[in-house]
């Protein structure tokens, strides 16, 4: 059971879980450096209320290691291929080691050009892709990142899955606030998300998916058993969705949704496929007024009502868990203890 659905009996400061994931990632296998950029993502949702991509997801992780699929050891080969453009060959691994090993070239690229493009290939994401482009906001930049994943979703008007839940993450500076950052999967909703409401025996609501023959179901067990995911939106969520597999695959050199198959791998998780990051320096057209408009426009939307803005949950739990700890379960804690034996 995830904290998220139960009182939380336990919370670790956040350097605390860090170094346990980064333990447990090492346990299986990984590198120093593969680990610690792992553990950071993991822990970071975690603390950040995204459960779906939090500690929940370890278990996966460590069998896909465990199964040959991904290479846990592998090192990135990055290449400065134009005056704007970097790629990166992930070499069988994880996506954030790639990122890692190329971000001080594409932010030195997007200051220099004002904009820049990274292209990763032979890579694996499994993970939230917000903690990919947060970092980039933080630095006065702005970020867009998409990543496709394994095929799960039914195109609008298709009969069988071929897209993934492939999101799309974005992040901006915001004078005197936090970054405005979202992360949405195109998906109805995120694959994640499916697994832990079939985890706890709930019913997910009209709209989000078919069972194996290929109609309607709220039940999620049904979705995940030959079933399929929707697209939100119809045929604008598909569209959206058709974009991140051009992008985060034809363009990178990566795997479409439906290209790998890792009937060789059992207890393989991860999505053999590719990223795509665009960053822009603002301060080539704007100045400093970028952060001061992105100001403004928050200030607008309160004004007119809005309570939320995108990332602003996230924000809350993760003040909250500055102050008391990262919440987990007791359960979630033993289980990943028990990962480590």
């Amino acid at each position: 059971m995830s904290a998220s659905s139960a009182s939380p009996a336990i919370r670790l400061p956040f350097d605390e879980l860090q170094q346990l994931l980064r333990a447990i990632f090492q346990h299986h296998g990984c590198s120093e450096k593969v680990a610690a950029a792992l553990a950071c993502n993991c822990a970071s949702a975690q603390r950040d209320g995204a459960h779906s991509h939090g500690v929940f997801r370890m278990p996966g992780y460590v069998s896909t290691l465990a199964s040959g699929w991904v290479n846990g050891q592998a090192e990135p080969k990055v290449t400065d291929v134009a005056a704007g453009y970097v790629r990166v060959d992930a070499a069988g691994g994880f996506a954030q080691p790639a990122l890692t090993a190329a971000r001080p070239l594409l932010v030195s690229k997007a200051r220099s050009a004002g904009i820049a493009v990274l292209a990763i290939h032979n890579s694996h994401h499994f993970a939230a892709l917000w903690p990919d482009v947060e970092p980039f906001a933080d630095e006065g930049l702005v970020a867009l990142s998409v990543v496709n994943s394994m095929t799960c979703v039914v195109p609008h008007g298709a009969h069988k899955p071929l897209f993934g839940t492939n999101p799309i993450a974005f992040a901006a500076p915001c004078a005197g606030h936090p970054p405005i950052v979202f992360d949405m999967a195109t998906s109805a909703m995120a694959h994640g998300d499916v697994q832990i409401a079939a985890r706890a025996g709930q019913a997910l609501p009209e709209g989000m998916g078919v069972d194996a023959d290929g109609q309607p179901t709220t039940d999620p067990q049904a979705i995940l058993d030959g079933g399929a995911l929707l697209p939100f939106g119809g045929h604008k969520g598909s569209a959206l969705s058709m974009m991140v597999e051009l992008l985060a695959a034809a363009l990178t050199g990566g795997n479409f949704s439906w290209e790998f198959d890792w009937a060789d791998h059992p207890g393989a998780k991860t999505p053999w496929t590719g990223q795509l990051i665009i960053v822009i320096d603002p301060s080539k057209a704007e100045g400093e007024r970028f952060a001061q408009r992105s100001r403004a426009m928050v200030e607008q939307m309160h004004a007119v009502g809005l309570t939320r803005l995108p990332g602003e949950r996230r924000y809350r739990e993760r003040e909250i868990a500055s102050r008391e700890g990262v919440a987990l379960s007791a359960e979630e804690l033993a289980g990943l203890n028990a990962l480590l034996r």
